[in-house]
């Protein structure tokens, strides 16, 4: 492990700054991991990131083998290249981490996240939210006379445009997922 070098008098540096003076694009990394599905190693998959203050802009995780007793970790984050390859070399490093892939570099993937979001309204604000659903195929998944709640799948951007869509014909609460990814083909 390399250690970074500071001039006597000057302040610490945060992750950030270990990237390459000429290098300032910060791009969005989607990472797997299998890890044991046992207490405590979520904690330590989030505490690296917070530890080093990395941000995590999506988090999912569930178990993928009840008899292997594996769980799958999707990550969603942001970052120079050198701090994404950063990331990646220090989760392979925690013990119960049995594999990280990055879906961003390894090749085709299908991103998915699913969302409830409930909008309150009448009238055309109400007909008007039910055709943006149809063209957005959302769902309805509970209707009173003053709300509805839509459940949609898809990409992120997806969401985010449908959301905005919402928000001034009444959306008045989110629910989102998190991203869920696998590679595409074989």
């Amino acid at each position: 492990m390399s250690a970074l070098k500071i001039k006597k008098g000057s302040s610490r540096k945060s992750a950030y700054d270990l990237r390459d003076p000429n290098s300032d694009i910060i791009e969005r990394h989607t990472l797997a991991c299998v890890v044991d599905n046992e207490a405590g190693v979520l904690a330590r998959v989030i505490g690296l990131f917070a530890g080093r203050g990395y941000n995590i802009e999506s988090l999912t995780v569930a178990e993928v083998d009840h008899e292997g007793h594996l769980s799958r970790i999707t990550i969603v984050t942001t970052g120079t290249p050198a701090v994404i390859e950063q990331i990646k070399a220090q989760l392979g490093r925690i013990v119960p981490v049995h594999e990280v892939h990055d879906l961003t570099v390894e090749g085709p993937a299908v991103e998915r996240e699913l969302a409830l979001l409930k909008v309150e309204g009448a009238g055309d604000k109400r007909v008007e939210a039910l055709r943006l659903a149809d063209i957005f195929r959302a769902n309805v998944v509970d209707s009173t006379l003053d709300s509805f709640v839509f459940e949609i799948t898809g990409t992120t951007e997806k969401i985010d445009a449908f959301a905005e869509l919402m928000r001034p014909l009444g959306l008045s609460e989110v629910a989102r997922t998190g991203v869920a990814a696998l590679p595409r083909g074989v």
